[in-house]
């Protein structure tokens, strides 16, 4: 079995949302998955990226493939997350 971590569409017509799951490769896109561990809101502005970071990093460790649009909100939630924590600590 090979799990992919992929999104899975949710929303009104033209206004998507989705959520990042980790799925078996043969299941469909918005079927069964096995663990949700993210979310997706490309109608905000700027675009909402969320994870489950802990979960994130366990499905990738044990194999799990990020699609190319999947890898590239990872990268993008990695170089965002570290200025929102030092905004985060300076309000505090």
């Amino acid at each position: 079995m090979a799990v992919h971590i992929r999104l899975q569409r949710f929303g009104a017509k033209k206004r998507p949302y989705y959520r990042i799951v980790a799925a078996d490769s043969r299941a469909k896109r918005d079927g069964r998955f096995l663990e949700q561990v993210g979310a997706y809101d490309p109608m905000q502005d700027p675009s909402a990226i969320s994870f489950k970071v802990d979960r994130l990093e366990y499905w990738l460790s044990v194999g799990a493939t990020p699609t190319k649009t999947t890898a590239s909100l990872i990268r993008r939630f990695r170089r965002e997350a570290p200025a929102e924590q030092a905004a985060a600590e300076q309000a505090s």
